[in-house]
C-alpha cells in the first residue's frame, strides 16, 4: 500500500509507514507536545492522544521510542490542541466539557481548569453536547465542534440527551465569551485554521449518526472576518471537499495551506482549493493526525491515529498547527 505518486514529492525520500503503539480500541486527538516528556521524566517531546472507549490517553517519545499510558480515568477525551502558556486544551465527551491539563509543579496528578461546559439559552444556560476537536488561533480565541457522539456512541461518553436545539462550532474568547458561530451542521467534527488564520475548515461527519448513511461527509471553508466588536466570526461556509471513503473525522493544514486528512482506508491530501492531491493509505481507519517534531528531511514527521494504533510517516513539509 504505498502512497500516490502525487504525494511522494510532499514525503521524505522513501518514506513509509510505520507501525509505532497498538492495542488501542480507538485512536483518537494526537498532539505533538515538544516541551513535555513522560511523568517524572525529562521534557524529550511527546505525541499524546486518546483511547476513548479505553478511557485513557497514550503518550509516545519520538526521541526513544518509549510509549505507555498518560493518565487513566480521563472521561472519554477526544481532540487536544497545545494551550497558550503550556498545557493542553482537549474535549471531554464525559464531562461534557473543553478544559486545559497543566503539568502539576511538584510532578503529581496533572491541573485541569474548565474552560467551558454550558452554553446560554433563553431558557437558561444548557450542557454542551460532547465536544469533539478544538484548535486556538493566534489571539487566543478557543474554536471547538460540539457534535453529539459522546451521547450516543457507546463507549465514547455517557448515555444523555442534547439539551440546546443543535450542534454547533463555537468560539471562546479569552475572555470568556462564547459564541455560537457556525449552527447549521448535522454533526461536526474535526476542524483546522489556515496558516494566515483566515480561514477556518470543519468536517460534518452527518453520515455517522444517520442509520442510512445518507448525512453529510465533507469539509466545509468559512472565511473568519472580524466584526466591529472586535470579535472573530466566520462568513460563507460552502462545501470545500466531499470525502468518497467513509468521512473526514479530523486533519491538519501545513504550511502551504494543504489539508492532511483522515478518511476510512487513507490520509488524504487536499490543495487549499479541495482538490484531492493523493493518498496515503493507512491499513486500519484513521480518526485524526498531527504534524510531530522535524526531521531530517526539512519537514515534520506526520502522525496518524488510526483505529487500534499510532502510526508515523517522514514529510518534507512543515504543520501550520497549533498555532
Amino acid at each position: 500500500m504505498a502512497p500516490d505518486d502525487a504525494v511522494l514529492p510532499l514525503l521524505a525520500p522513501g518514506a513509509e509507514l510505520e507501525h509505532l503503539v497498538g492495542g488501542c480500541t480507538w485512536s483518537e486527538g494526537p498532539v505533538w507536545l515538544p516541551d513535555e516528556g513522560p511523568a517524572g521524566g525529562p521534557a524529550r517531546g511527546v505525541v499524546r492522544w486518546s483511547d476513548i472507549p479505553g478511557d485513557r490517553v497514550m503518550s509516545y517519545e519520538p526521541a526513544t521510542g518509549a510509549s505507555g499510558v498518560h493518565r487513566t480515568g480521563v472521561e472519554h477525551l477526544n481532540g487536544r490542541t497545545r494551550a497558550p502558556g503550556g498545557g493542553v486544551v482537549q474535549c471531554s465527551h464525559g464531562r461534557r466539557r473543553v478544559e486545559v491539563e497543566r503539568p502539576s509543579p511538584d510532578g503529581g496528578e496533572p491541573l485541569l481548569e474548565v474552560l467551558v461546559d454550558s452554553v446560554d439559552t433563553p431558557e437558561g444556560p444548557r450542557r454542551l453536547n460532547s465536544p469533539n476537536d478544538v484548535v486556538v488561533d493566534a489571539a487566543g480565541s478557543v474554536w471547538f465542534t460540539d457534535p453529539t457522539y459522546g451521547l450516543f456512541q457507546p463507549g465514547e461518553g455517557h448515555p444523555g440527551e442534547r439539551e440546546y436545539d443543535g450542534c454547533h462550532v463555537f468560539r471562546l474568547d479569552p475572555d470568556g465569551v462564547l459564541e455560537a458561530v457556525a449552527t447549521d451542521f448535522e454533526q461536526p467534527n474535526g476542524l483546522a485554521l489556515s496558516p494566515d488564520g483566515d480561514v477556518l475548515y470543519v468536517s460534518d461527519t452527518g453520515r455517522i449518526s444517520d442509520r442510512a448513511g445518507d448525512g453529510n461527509h465533507h469539509v466545509r471553508r468559512f472565511a473568519v472576518v472580524t466584526g466591529d466588536d472586535g470579535r472573530r466570526r466566520l462568513t460563507g461556509g460552502e462545501v470545500l471537499h466531499v470525502c468518497e471513503r467513509g468521512v473526514v473525522d479530523g486533519f491538519r493544514v501545513d504550511d502551504a495551506g494543504r489539508l492532511w486528512c483522515s478518511s476510512e482506508d487513507a490520509v488524504l491530501v487536499l490543495s487549499p482549493e479541495g482538490e484531492l492531491l493523493g493518498r496515503v493509505p493507512v491499513p486500519e481507519v484513521v480518526a485524526n493526525v498531527c504534524f510531530g517534531p522535524e526531521n531530517a528531511h526539512g519537514g515534520q514527521d506526520l502522525y496518524v491515529a488510526a483505529s487500534t494504533s499510532l502510526y508515523r510517516i517522514a514529510t518534507r513539509v512543515r504543520g501550520a498547527e497549533p498555532r
